[in-house]
């Protein structure tokens, strides 16, 4: 499966990490010489993926400006024959960078529709921002390499994390229904955050998807709560029938940076502030 679009949802407001939040975007926290979302673009381009789309809200316009090229503060580092620093300057020229806002906070299918009019290809990849793969391959090479793997061309894949039975009412969990190998599982039903106790299995879904563009039609049908959210695992569920599912339990380490404990986690195994 070729994919060449992703979507990075990053709209939210970060407040578990207030007030550091309220001046700087969540996703601009440091993991070694670079932000959170850095390490996200950059395994989409190690996955061939560089037609990226970012969906923030307002005030977070400083995500789309760590990626764009800055020629006034390049041309001040080389007249000081800061050297070093320029070859630290990220580049991403070859890389398509795309926005739209999220008004509201209605849900995480709520906030990739908003990227629907942008998608041209038949497959799209979405990459949540509060979740990090660490380990020989990244999430979104895992499952390009699992889509290969299964005969349905029109399905939709989802990572997974074997995780306590006491968390399932923190993640949206499949229910399995058959294996294609020790990893890749063919999906019969999934459901949000269910009582451990009635939970179907222990694979909770961390943040990466590929989906089908048929997908985007069916979210705007699946409004539910008192809130109106719209939820990606809704729209799931709902084409179950006619787009297969396959859910891949991603090798090496998953690490939650949505979190405190989370990020001092990926710092641990990254680094903080550091140079390359």
């Amino acid at each position: 499966m070729k994919i060449t679009q992703a979507i990075l949802p990053v709209a939210g407001l970060g407040t578990r990490f207030l007030p550091w939040t309220k001046a700087v975007p969540k996703e601009l926290l440091p993991l070694g010489n670079r932000p959170i979302i850095a390490h996200i673009v950059d395994e989409c381009i190690e996955a061939g993926i560089r037609d990226i789309c970012f969906v923030i809200s307002h005030g977070k316009e400083a995500i789309l400006q760590y990626f764009q090229d800055d020629p006034r503060l390049e041309a001040a580092l080389k007249k000081r024959g800061k050297t070093d620093a320029l070859r630290r300057l990220p580049h991403y020229k070859n890389v398509r960078f795309h926005v739209v806002y999220q008004e509201e906070q209605l849900g995480d299918g709520h906030a990739i529709l908003q990227a629907m009019g942008w998608i041209t290809s038949p497959h799209v990849a979405v990459l949540f921002g509060d979740d990090l793969f660490v380990g020989a391959a990244s999430g979104i090479q895992q499952l390009l390499a699992a889509s290969e793997k299964v005969k349905d061309r029109e399905c939709a894949l989802v990572a997974v994390e074997n995780i306590p039975r006491e968390d399932t009412r923190h993640y949206g969990v499949i229910d399995p229904d058959g294996a294609v190998d020790r990893r890749l599982k063919k999906v019969k039903g999934l459901v949000e955050k269910p009582d451990p106790a009635k939970a179907p299995s222990t694979l909770g879904i961390v943040g990466r998807y590929i989906i089908p563009r048929s997908i985007f039609a069916a979210l705007p049908r699946v409004r539910a709560g008192k809130d109106g959210e719209i939820r990606l695992i809704d729209a799931l569920i709902a084409q179950l029938k006619t787009v297969p599912i396959y859910a891949l339990e991603c090798a090496g380490t998953r690490i939650d940076t949505g979190t405190p404990e989370g990020y001092a986690k990926a710092v641990k195994l990254l680094g903080g502030i550091g140079v390359s």
